[in-house]
């Protein structure tokens, strides 16, 4: 049956469960349903969690992304990408990283302040800055809250790099101060896309911008002089490896200048969101894409080993590192991302230009 004829999928939604989470010792169950009249219905609207962190830059120590620097204005994201690696964060907070994780968001009202505390540190050196390292900067609050570009605003005046990865169009809002820090050889923009089939991406990722609108933001930047990589990402075996050329392809005429991809891993609560998932989204071809995925990652759905992760291995994962080279090759020969410019970065306290 097709999720669409399914009384049971929440439609809008990516994950169709609120798995159990491991740092709590009780949680709510229905019981006894053939007591009720009715079904028990939990509140479906999304809600806005305020946290005041004493500090926003986060670095990774991981041999994947050694020495990475990010922020994450928001915690939880309303987009519902189904196989999102960051919803097993939101278990650190209470919350499941199934249905929650979309529904209740976490924002950090304080992050500008907080990194403009940091960029005074002393003895700081600028590095590049990452937003977001887990959810999207520019998921659709952002339209209201404006953290994120508050956090650009404070990148600018203090000339320090930024990269940015995001899947919606809300950046192009902040074509100004983009195209002031492109000019200065200051930002990188990550572009991810999933997949150009419509079908396919409303189920894969409920509350994000088409295929097809991506690529437009991807033109648009470019036609500024804004730096754009485009990221298929993540890549799953038997539903979306295929569309690597077209996607490659499709971005490069749109003036992408740099590509990337990850293979989809299915850590922690995400192996069961993701295989509950999958059998009601594509119950036809459900098995066959879990045993590829697992063929890339020594037999198991969850896979934390360093080096094998974000790529796979296998043969599956060889022939689709195959095909992603050949259609880098064919489509963005001569082409990379400009290097960014460390010698303008401007500590503004204590120096004594601050006083005229």
């Amino acid at each position: 049956m097709a999720h669409e004829d399914n009384p049971d999928f929440f439609k809008g939604r990516g994950a169709q469960v609120n798995t159990h989470n491991k740092f709590l010792k009780n949680k709510y169950v229905l019981e006894h349903i053939e007591g009720l009249d009715e079904p028990l219905l939990e509140n479906t609207a999304t809600q806005l969690f305020e946290e005041t962190p004493k500090k926003i830059v986060s670095e990774s120590n991981s041999p994947d992304l050694s020495h990475m620097y990010s922020i994450n204005p928001y915690q939880g994201c309303e987009h519902g990408c189904i196989y999102c690696y960051a919803r097993n964060s939101h278990e650190y907070y209470g919350f499941s990283a199934g249905l929650d994780f979309e529904r209740k968001i976490i924002v950090k009202r304080n992050a500008a302040e907080l990194l403009e505390q940091y960029l005074n540190k002393k003895n700081y050196q600028p590095v590049c800055i990452m937003l977001s390292g887990n959810t999207d900067c520019y998921q659709p609050i952002e339209r209201r809250l404006k953290i994120t570009r508050s956090l650009l605003q404070i990148f600018l005046k203090y000339r320090n790099p930024v990269s940015i990865i995001t899947k919606n169009n809300v950046i192009l809002r902040d074509m100004d101060i983009l195209t002031e820090l492109a000019a200065l050889n200051l930002v990188h923009v990550n572009l991810s896309i999933t997949s150009l089939n419509e079908q396919l991406r409303q189920k894969l990722e409920p509350r994000t911008v088409t295929g097809t609108g991506r690529l437009a933001v991807i033109q648009k930047l470019s036609e500024k002089g804004i730096p754009v990589r485009v990221m298929a990402a993540p890549i799953i075996p038997g539903l979306n490896s295929n569309e690597i050329p077209d996607i490659i392809k499709a971005s490069a005429d749109r003036g992408a200048l740099s590509a990337g991809f990850t293979m989809v891993r299915l850590n922690g609560s995400i192996a069961e969101i993701f295989t509950d998932w999958i059998h009601k989204a594509f119950p036809d071809r459900a098995e066959k894409v879990l045993n590829m995925i697992k063929s890339c990652h020594d037999g198991k759905l969850n896979d934390s080993d360093f080096g094998r992760r974000m790529s796979g291995d296998g043969q599956v994962a060889e022939s689709i590192h195959q095909l992603f080279k050949m259609a880098c090759t064919r489509f963005l020969s001569g082409r990379d991302m400009p290097a960014f410019n460390y010698d303008l970065f401007v500590p503004r306290k204590g120096r004594q230009t601050d006083l005229f």
